[in-house]
């Protein structure tokens, strides 16, 4: 392996410890290791880089954070099929998977090219505005359109490639990867989709009609989200790591992106163990 490149979440407790102990880990290991500029490190060598260059040319990526730090992990490696090694120093920690913990036995396996990796499927999004491109990304886990502060309803009007679907009137709309099913989306009602399934979900959020229940749909459709009806903000995230206020008349289409990410799975625990952890299944 040639290049290691770690991201950290900055600010939280421990860090500089867990990232002083990877170096000195990692020296020796491998050709290069890559840590952004203003991180705190006092031992070993390491190339500083400005953060948007550390995943050029990287090999693995170390995640030292919570899911939204995985999330612009996905984003500095833009589509490279590196993967992607989520250490969870956050609180729940659905994507960075690993445990501290486990950290160097699972470096172990990666380095003698034994560690498992699970590839992910990706969503793209495109805001358009009188037929003009204003916002165009990829998603690991989900496109929101909600409304703003005053938090009064919107109306969108939803369909596929194959004609009009439906239309919502709530708080707003969740189109969720299987990956981020278990984020937002679980928050507000949506189903767990298994991570590998070809599939996406919408999940309106607080729908004024009780008959408008979450849709799965196979990711080779395409969905045409128009914002008809806003009396106040509203707003489009991508995967919480970038957004634009709509207008009404804009337009949202999503569907499966060309690129995927490729996470480092946990070489001690599966996708239900997981679960059961985070959410406290079967403990009763």
């Amino acid at each position: 392996m040639n290049v290691v490149a770690i991201l950290c979440k900055r600010g939280t407790a421990g860090t500089p410890d867990i990232l002083n102990g990877l170096i000195r880990y990692l020296d020796g290991k491998i050709k290069t290791l890559r840590i952004a500029e203003g991180v705190c490190c006092g031992e070993g060598q390491a190339e500083v880089v400005p953060e948007e260059k550390l995943g050029d040319g990287a090999d693995l990526l170390i995640v030292l954070g919570g899911d939204g730090t995985l999330l612009h992990a996905v984003k500095l490696l833009r589509g490279r099929d590196a993967p992607i090694l989520g250490v969870n120093l956050g609180r729940l920690g659905f994507l960075t998977e690993i445990q501290l913990s486990e950290l160097y036995p699972t470096l172990d396996k990666i380095l003698a090219g034994e560690c498992p990796t699970q590839i992910r499927r990706m969503l793209h999004a495109t805001l358009t505005r009188e037929g003009k491109e204003i916002l165009s990304q990829d998603v690991l886990n989900d496109v929101v359109i909600n409304n703003g502060a005053l938090a009064r309803i919107l109306r969108l009007h939803v369909g596929t490639a194959q004609g009009f679907m439906t239309s919502y009137r709530g708080d707003g709309l969740i189109i969720s990867t299987p990956t981020g099913s278990t984020a937002y989306n679980m928050a507000a009602g949506g189903p767990v989709l298994y991570p590998t399934l070809a599939t996406f979900a919408l999940t309106p959020i607080c729908p004024h009609t009780f008959a408008n229940r979450p849709v799965v749909l196979p990711d080779d459709e395409e969905v045409i989200v128009e914002l008809t009806e806003a009396t106040s903000d509203v707003h489009l995230s991508l995967d919480g790591q970038a957004g634009a206020v709509m207008r009404q008349g804009d337009i949202v289409r999503v569907r499966r992106a060309t690129t995927t990410a490729r996470l480092v799975r946990s070489p001690t625990r599966g996708y239900f163990d997981i679960l059961r952890e985070k959410l406290g299944w079967g403990q009763d």
